[in-house]
């Protein structure tokens, strides 16, 4: 936990930054000892060896709800967005145009806009931003599902955030990958704020593709190595348009030097340079809390904790009258473990009130405080201390 003049913070934004695991430090360390006393030959004769790194994290297929073909760990959130849009944008005279939801992460739109601009198409009129009833709350399963079936005649693929960045809304994704396998359209998922999060069941959902990051509800510190979801049933697709590299080519006679590429029959074969050892470090020392807790324990408590919170925070709006709005949904299969909170005045005041007394949130514009109190570090005792400071901040309001 990080600490402010020898006092614990309380810590609420794993779904920005998670924190460190007690065993990341001795991880690092041992493969700096083996870079030292190895030199090359770590690739083969390190205590993991870096060749393989990568094969040793088959924990996080479970996380995701994969088999553990499907998965790969390589690069970084945005870059590995871009290589999937590769393979599965593949825009047609009468299908071109891509669905995404009402305020995306502007990540994924730069990374739509870019691929419609290097296929020589016009991002205006080819992005399809779902409509929203509530433009705060942004886009529901079912604004994503009529806009389908609205467009299903131009649609070359549908890319959503599983979790929206700014409302917390947990999409059903079940139900949009049967929508888009009905129309035979190619179903992609930004996964950063779900992985680790929600539970999810890519293979079974038959989603075709999903990236995340790894450093929020993953622990695995800044700029950790990205995740890769490829359904099963695209790996031995030879039409599929694919960016190669060595590392994609079979173990077997990589070494070879040879100018044929010869894939992996999986996953991997996405893989292009060798796997950065030290952003995986910090993953490979939480996916072992993780298997200990087990994530259908970890994903119920995450909703169990959002849900105390949403209604202590019901609770102090009706009897305080606070000037409060979350727009993170109250069902709980709607919800993970973070909460929007929107304050439509006194919004970045009360934020800052709430930092300088040792709560650690996340603030985005126009009003939005975002918090999540997740299972592997925060309690419902830290909850009643964040929820009281709210209080004592409103009642110092009303009686100036």
């Amino acid at each position: 936990m990080p600490s402010q003049n020898n006092k614990s913070l309380i810590y609420f934004t794993g779904n920005s930054l998670g924190l460190q695991v007690k065993k990341t430090p001795k991880y690092f360390k041992d493969e700096l000892d083996d870079w030292a006393k190895m030199g090359v030959e770590g690739h083969f004769k390190a205590k993991t060896p870096w060749v393989s790194y990568h094969t040793n994290f088959d924990y996080m297929a479970s996380v995701v709800g994969a088999k553990k073909t499907e998965v790969v760990l390589m690069n970084t959130l945005t870059a590995n967005l871009h290589f999937l849009f590769v393979s599965f944008f593949n825009p047609t005279k009468k299908k071109t145009k891509i669905l995404v939801e009402k305020k995306p992460f502007p990540s994924d739109y730069f990374v739509v806009e870019s691929q419609l601009k290097f296929r020589g198409l016009e991002p205006k009129k080819n992005i399809i931003e779902s409509k929203a009833k509530d433009p705060l709350c942004g886009s529901t399963t079912q604004d994503i599902l009529e806009a389908i079936h609205k467009h299903h005649k131009e649609l070359a693929l549908v890319f959503l955030g599983g979790v929206n960045y700014y409302s917390g809304y947990v999409f059903d994704m079940q139900k949009i990958a049967k929508a888009c396998r009905e129309y035979n359209i190619p179903f992609g998922l930004d996964l950063a704020h779900a992985a680790g999060n929600v539970s999810l069941k890519l293979h079974k959902w038959e989603v075709d593709f999903a990236a995340w990051c790894s450093y929020k509800y993953l622990n695995a510190g800044p700029g950790g190595v990205g995740g890769v979801f490829i359904h099963k049933k695209h790996h031995k697709n030879t039409t599929l348009n694919k960016f190669t590299g060595w590392w994609g080519h079979t173990l077997k006679s990589r070494f070879e030097m040879k100018q044929r590429f010869d894939p992996i029959p999986t996953a991997e074969s996405w893989q292009l340079s060798n796997a950065p050892i030290m952003n995986m470090v910090g993953l490979k020392a939480s996916l072992e809390v993780f298997k200990k807790v087990g994530i259908k324990n970890i994903t119920k408590q995450n909703k169990e904790l959002s849900t105390y919170l949403y209604q202590a925070l019901d609770k102090l709006v009706k009897e305080k009258n606070i000037p409060l709005k979350i727009l993170t949904p109250r069902s709980s299969k709607n919800r993970g473990a973070q909460l929007s909170l929107y304050f439509k005045k006194q919004g970045k005041v009360l934020f800052d009130y709430l930092e300088k007394n040792g709560i650690v949130a996340d603030w985005r514009h126009p009003g939005v405080i975002r918090v999540a109190p997740v299972a592997l570090y925060n309690t419902k005792t830290e909850i009643d201390s964040f929820v009281k400071l709210i209080e004592v901040f409103f009642n110092h309001k009303s009686k100036r």
